[in-house]
């Protein structure tokens, strides 16, 4: 992806952030989280996820501590739901690779496989999700990203006459039993964890709590129905709604390169794994910040 000159302008400081020539998403250049970041570099860098959504910072070769430690700079973190993938002696890191040794899967192997944006299942959606590559394929292996501002702003006004004012249900549940027809990674889940992902009931129009901006907040992975409407003309409502948020204009493709650490905005953005051939190893850690209920 082709870079263009940033918000930022250069400063005493050594790192770059250079916006990429696409509708969301910028390059942290020259930055290592794994040393503890001043308070002006992380309001820095704080104002430019705000600003762009996703920041890829490059090269970074950092322990799970570091990951976590920076991490918790913005807010509390979640520990998934499937907690038999979360990386031995850091529940806070969810495994997600579809390396499998000894029989057993070592994560999460087909994370992403529908657009989604993290956690929306639950009461407290994710504030954002920072994806750290360990191990990577020679092919394959992109994430895609759908900025979910630009989708309600070039929503149709019929469509925005539509959800204006409704709430959707969204539950991890909606495509459990499908994926774990498909795939070695989905165990049977526990009561206990049945119990940690009631459906939850959000607004289909969220505000940014941050920078007050508009964005859709359905996906076709965790939305299941628009609430006071027949299952025919919900269904097909929210058919329309997930066409519209992925047009190719929305849409940034991170090529991953080797340790990469991706950080995204789960308020502003949905994303979607393009797949990795079963042949190849990919391995990623994954912590999850707390956001807030939405409005």
């Amino acid at each position: 992806m082709t870079t263009t000159a940033a918000a930022f302008a250069p400063s005493h400081r050594s790192f770059e952030i250079r916006a990429f020539d696409a509708p969301l998403g910028a390059e942290v250049l020259g930055l290592d989280l794994g040393q503890p970041l001043s308070d002006d570099d992380f309001a820095r860098i704080h104002r430019a996820h705000l600003d762009h959504h996703v920041l890829v910072f490059r090269d970074q070769r950092i322990t799970p501590d570091q990951q976590i430690a920076f991490s918790r700079r913005f807010g509390p973190l979640q520990i998934h739901v499937l907690h038999q993938f979360g990386l031995p002696g850091y529940p806070e890191v969810l495994v997600v690779s579809n390396i499998i040794e000894n029989g057993k899967p070592i994560g999460l192997g087909d994370a992403g496989h529908y657009w989604h944006s993290d956690l929306s299942y639950k009461d407290k959606p994710s504030l954002g999700s920072l994806l750290h590559a360990r191990e990577l394929p020679a092919e394959g292996g992109d994430t895609l990203f759908a900025n979910m501002h630009l989708a309600w702003d070039t929503l149709p006004a019929h469509l925005r006459s539509a959800v204006e004012g409704r709430s959707a249900e969204h539950t991890y549940l909606a495509k459990y039993a499908e994926l774990q027809k498909r795939s070695p990674w989905r165990p049977n889940l526990s009561a206990e964890q049945i119990a940690q992902v009631k459906p939850v009931v959000h607004p289909i129009v969220r505000t940014h709590p941050e920078t007050g901006r508009k964005a859709l907040f359905v996906s076709e992975h965790f939305t299941t129905r628009v609430i006071g409407l027949p299952e025919d003309e919900s269904q097909a409502l929210l058919d329309e709604l997930f066409a519209h948020s992925v047009r190719p204009e929305h849409l940034y493709r991170h090529r991953w390169a080797a340790h990469d650490m991706v950080f995204w905005d789960n308020r502003s953005l949905m994303h979607l794994a393009a797949g990795t051939p079963d042949y190849l190893r990919r391995k990623l850690y994954r912590t999850t910040i707390e956001g807030d209920a939405p409005f």
